[in-house]
């Protein structure tokens, strides 16, 4: 089974700006969203994924990624998806040993910038970065899943 270990942090300030490695625009969107488990597809330029993500229990979850022709994704996004898109641009950004990848978003939730950081293990330690800001990696209303029915611009 693999398995996503992160964390979640509000960004205060623009200071990631300063160690940014990569940026893309995102758009995904979800085909089922289930207490047990949401299906995704995200294209991110010329990259096309589905992920399925398992319930999460702390900060971990069960995870299953797959890549999938750009144009099928493309057709999914603009006719079979539950909800509203999620629009995004995610910035890698380096920090201590780690990659942390900084969502900006954009449309309904305008506004919002979260930073996550993936571990190997729930205990595992990192340089936390001086912009990030609140922990909400249990806090529901930050899942992108979430995201499509309770935007940020409605909170």
């Amino acid at each position: 089974m693999a398995l996503e270990i992160e964390r979640k942090y509000l960004v205060i300030n623009d200071k990631w700006r300063d160690n940014v490695i990569k940026e893309s625009a995102m758009r995904q969107g979800y085909l089922a969203s289930q207490p047990n488990a949401t299906v995704r597809v995200r294209v991110s330029g010329s990259e096309a994924r589905l992920t399925i993500k398992g319930r999460s229990k702390g900060i971990s979850r069960s995870e299953y990624e797959y890549s999938i022709p750009l144009q099928e994704a493309q057709e999914l996004l603009d006719n079979h998806i539950a909800g509203a898109l999620i629009e995004k641009v995610r910035y890698q950004v380096r920090c201590g040993n780690h990659i942390w990848d900084l969502d900006v978003f954009d449309g309904a939730n305008r506004g919002l910038v979260i930073a996550e950081v993936e571990l190997s293990s729930e205990d595992e330690g990192f340089l936390m970065p001086e912009w990030a800001g609140e922990e909400v990696s249990s806090d529901s209303r930050y899942y992108n899943a979430s995201l499509v029915s309770h935007p940020y611009c409605d909170w």
